[in-house]
């Protein structure tokens, strides 16, 4: 195969010899260059801008901070002290409605007290009252019985001797009946009749049993003033009075009673005992 030959041209003296001159740029490539030049310096502008604004965003927000922290601290402040004083008031108006109360409450015990205390000075002037009429309603009677024993007696007089053992049992009317006592001012039935004629010097046994069985067994139809009554039966009876006309006895009758006037009809006797 035949080699296809390539006619050779001279070469130029200086072609291996690099040049020192810049290659020429043409009109299009300064300009192109010059606008992707352009190009990134706005952009670096207008992200030098943007950067410096959001830079300067935490520097002012920075500079607020103290402020809105010191504002809301005010505002803390301030409501803590208005809750504080609320509190307070709460608390003083608790504790004035609490002495208030107190106040009413005693009040009331105040009331309650002179209230009592009023009722118990009335009953005491009544009482004394009572007993300065019942004192002199027996001095009345004490005088009538000396004077004129015959006021006292229905079916007989109460002359002499009865008529000292009635005055002298009158003159005890309100006294207070107690179990086992004997005067002066306290009686049990049959320590209040052995007294009463112990006066005319008849001494009678203590108890109403042995009362029962002295003197002369009498009917009750038949009663004088001055005979001794008596409940149960003879030798053992439990209550002694004795008879002071008008169909009543008068007694030491009991704890609620004491001595007093009482009908027969209402508590009629056993029997009856005549000793004067």
């Amino acid at each position: 195969m035949e080699e296809s030959l390539v006619p050779l041209v001279p070469m130029s003296h200086t072609a291996h010899i690099r040049s020192h001159r810049k290659p020429r740029r043409n009109a299009s490539s300064i300009a192109m260059r010059a606008g992707v030049a352009g190009g990134v310096l706005s952009t670096v502008a207008v992200a030098g801008a943007s950067t410096s604004a959001f830079a300067a965003e935490p520097v002012t927000q920075t500079l607020e901070l103290p402020t809105l922290t010191a504002d809301l601290a005010t505002q803390a402040a301030q409501s803590a002290d208005a809750t504080q004083a609320m509190a307070a008031d709460y608390q003083l108006q608790a504790e004035r409605d609490a002495a208030a109360e107190e106040a009413a409450k005693q009040a009331d015990k105040d009331l309650a007290k002179a209230k009592k205390e009023e009722a118990r000075k009335k009953a005491a002037e009544e009482a004394e009252r009572k007993a300065a009429a019942e004192r002199a309603s027996r001095d009345t009677e004490r005088t009538t019985l000396t004077t004129n024993s015959s006021t006292t007696t229905t079916t007989a007089p109460a002359t002499g001797s009865v008529g000292t053992v009635i005055g002298f049992l009158k003159a005890q009317l309100g006294d207070a009946y107690v179990l086992g006592a004997a005067g002066p001012n306290a009686w049990d039935c049959s320590s209040l009749v052995q007294a009463a004629f112990k006066q005319v010097g008849v001494d009678l046994p203590r108890v109403s049993q042995d009362q029962s069985m002295q003197g002369t067994e009498v009917s009750l139809s038949n009663l004088q003033v001055g005979d001794i009554l008596y409940w149960g039966a003879k030798g053992s009876a439990y209550h002694v009075g004795v008879y002071v006309g008008n169909g009543q006895y008068l007694d030491a009758a009991n704890p609620s009673k004491g001595v007093v006037i009482q009908d027969l009809s209402g508590y009629p006797a056993t029997g009856a005992v005549r000793v004067l």
